[in-house]
């Protein structure tokens, strides 16, 4: 497993929120707060970093979103029972 996926698989729901949000942030669309709490854990994973204007997204964070969302992106859904 590589050190991205270990990073993903250990954030929790609201610190893969506050990532995309960054990641969205960067990107120059309006965002929701960004909990201090989880912007902190991943400022300690190596995700994100603090500056004056606030917590921004690193190169190795924008690494995981990628790899998290092909993952997603490539997962296969089965039809439930009764699907045509």
């Amino acid at each position: 497993m590589s050190d991205k996926s270990e990073a993903e698989g250990a954030l929790n729901e609201g610190q893969r929120t506050a990532l995309r949000n960054l990641a969205m942030k960067k990107a120059g669309k309006d965002v929701d707060w960004i909990t201090i709490a989880d912007a902190r854990a991943l400022t300690d994973l190596g995700l994100a970093e603090r500056n004056r204007s606030g917590w921004r997204i690193t190169a190795k964070g924008e690494a995981v979103l990628s790899e998290a969302e092909a993952e997603t992106s490539s997962a296969t859904v089965l039809p439930g029972p009764g699907a045509a």
